[in-house]
């Protein structure tokens, strides 16, 4: 081929490139919330089109329990859509690892976002970063503002401020004092032992200690949550350890009672089905001055499909999801799914307000067993869901519960080896 006819045959391939991204480009985004279809098609994709003309955007989302799969079959038959709805951690990082999520690195938005933010989706050494981080939820405790006023109970800050409110609320007899069963298991270690354990640990600093190998389970750091969970079984009311995580909902919603250990995502429905009003406080200090720590655990990305067909449509929707725009649309949506982006947004909903102003007041973590340590058998979740009920229960000391976690940890993983 000669220069001239090779410069033309470059020409073409140019110009058909750039005629073809005149037309429409159409984005499918694939993602495993389905309740949240009316949000992305009513608001979220209309206000990205109206400032992105050439770029379409499709939700299609699976059913919750199935997406995984759903999700893995498509990719590997190469038919996934360009945008992959990332859950946090190890599942995401699979993705990764295994060629189907790209590298966002690069991607200038991605420097709106702490690293704590950034940490649910990235490698564990932090070089690669391969979903933009979408929302966060934080932990802590809604209660019944009525209650609360009927009581003469103000809003504690302190563990004995808290115990002494719930004496008080146990003593009167009106409400249970806290809702919250054992049956189901999970609720014990997320909104027991992880709603108030980064107070002890100290978020972060006892986290990452603990992933090095430089903390262990059985210091005090780590079993003194279980001592405390302990004296919560009192307040749970009678039959506490039958009761689901759909009961304790029920019991709190209909005003029977006076406080909910909470995950923030119950704030719509909460809204939806109480008719008092509810307020919220952050998981109490030991010591009245005592810096506070909250988990706020990532919980939903996106990133992009490494074979999309538009990969620079594709970053342009992503840069635009790391934009105050998309914060703000999502988070009034969705209240109690919080941004991570750096950039403060109005909420409007008075509740997830309260709860994501704590931000501000307090160092954020995540839940402690969800980066590199639940990877192993036995896996440290779990076995935490199950060390949590039997502390509540007073099954087994606090102590015996550390050494139990720490042999399972220890059997496999090699920083505490």
């Amino acid at each position: 081929m000669t220069k001239n006819s090779l410069k033309l045959a470059l020409l073409g391939t140019t110009l058909m490139a750039s005629a073809a991204y005149a037309e429409d480009v159409t984005l499918t985004i694939e993602s495993w919330r389905n309740d949240d279809l009316t949000l992305w098609q009513d608001q979220i994709i209309p206000a990205f089109e109206a400032k992105h003309p050439g770029i379409k955007v499709q939700f299609t989302p699976s059913a919750p329990a199935e997406y995984n799969a759903v999700l893995n079959s498509k990719l590997d038959a190469g038919s996934a859509g360009d945008l992959i709805t990332c859950r946090p951690f190890d599942a995401s990082l699979a993705l990764y690892e295994a060629g189907h999520l790209s590298d966002l690195s690069g991607v200038e938005a991605m420097g709106n976002f702490s690293d704590v933010a950034k940490s649910a989706w990235q490698t564990d050494d932090g070089s690669a970063s391969f979903c933009v981080p979408m929302a966060s939820v934080i932990h802590g405790f809604i209660y019944n503002k009525d209650a609360f006023a009927e009581l003469g109970i103000e809003v504690p800050t302190t563990e004995d401020e808290f115990f002494a409110a719930l004496d008080k609320i146990k003593e009167d007899g009106t409400y249970i004092p806290m809702a919250m069963g054992t049956n189901d298991q999970w609720e014990a270690a997320t909104m027991g032992y992880n709603n108030i354990g980064p107070n002890y640990w100290k978020g972060e600093e006892g986290r990452q200690a603990l992933i090095a190998g430089e903390q262990k389970l059985t210091d005090e750091a780590w079993t003194a949550p279980y001592a405390t969970l302990a004296r919560w079984g009192a307040y749970l009311g009678d039959g506490y350890e039958a009761q689901t995580y759909p009961d304790s909902q029920n019991i709190f919603t209909l005003g029977r009672a006076a406080v909910y250990p909470a995950g923030s995502w119950e704030i719509s429905g909460f809204n939806a089905q109480a008719d008092f009003e509810m307020g919220a406080f952050k998981p109490p200090v030991q010591n009245a001055g005592d810096t506070c720590y909250i988990s706020d655990h990532t919980d939903i990305g996106i990133g992009m499909n490494a074979a999309t067909a538009n990969p620079e449509a594709a970053e342009t929707f992503l840069a635009w999801v790391a934009s105050p725009e998309f914060a703000e649309i999502f988070g009034n949506a969705l209240p109690g799914f919080f941004p991570l982006s750096n950039t403060p947004v109005e909420l409007q909903d008075p509740l997830a307000k309260e709860i994501v102003g704590w931000r501000e007041e307090c160092e954020s973590t995540i839940r402690s067993t969800y980066q590199i340590l639940s990877r192993g058998t036995p896996n440290l979740e779990n076995d935490t869901w199950g060390a949590s009920v039997a502390a509540i229960k007073g099954a087994k000391s606090p102590e015996e519960l550390g050494a139990e976690l720490q042999e399972g940890l220890a059997s496999w993983y090699a920083p505490h080896q």
